[in-house]
């Protein structure tokens, strides 16, 4: 499959999960670590899954937005995605990650509300880029 690019960004990290990542144009320069659970010390800093989870929520709450525009249905102002990432050995050998969303549509009926959500899991990239590869969990609260 292909993709029209229509923008792109670059990041680079050092120092491994112990380091520093930051974008090419400075806007983002974050300090990494470790956590306890994965053999870590701990403390200030964030890691890869904080970083994947903060982007997935933003990217589907926009995914959200988009298929609201396209079924004229109106996203709630107050919509939230809370994203909540896992991280593991896998049973095949190496590590893997687990993804779940909760999502909270104040105001909308459980019918719309669901079929919003699954229509943008289906354009979500980060959702098509996990599909098939991680376990995604859908919850609308």
């Amino acid at each position: 499959m292909s993709v029209d690019v229509k923008y792109s960004t670059q990041a680079t990290a050092n120092g491994g999960r112990d380091g520093r990542a930051q974008t090419q144009d400075g806007s983002l320069d974050v300090k990494l670590s470790t956590p306890k659970e994965l053999g870590g010390a701990g403390g200030a800093g964030n890691n890869p899954e904080q970083l994947f989870a903060a982007g997935y929520a933003a990217c589907f709450l926009g995914a959200m937005k988009f298929v609201g525009g396209q079924e004229k249905i109106a996203v709630p102002a107050d919509t939230t995605v809370t994203a909540k990432v896992g991280i593991g050995p896998r049973s095949e050998g190496g590590f893997g990650i687990t993804a779940d969303l909760t999502i909270t549509l104040p105001g909308l009926d459980k019918e719309t509300a669901e079929t919003l959500v699954e229509k943008a899991h289906q354009v979500c990239p980060y959702s098509n880029a996990t599909r098939g590869n991680v376990d995604v969990g859908l919850t609308i609260a």
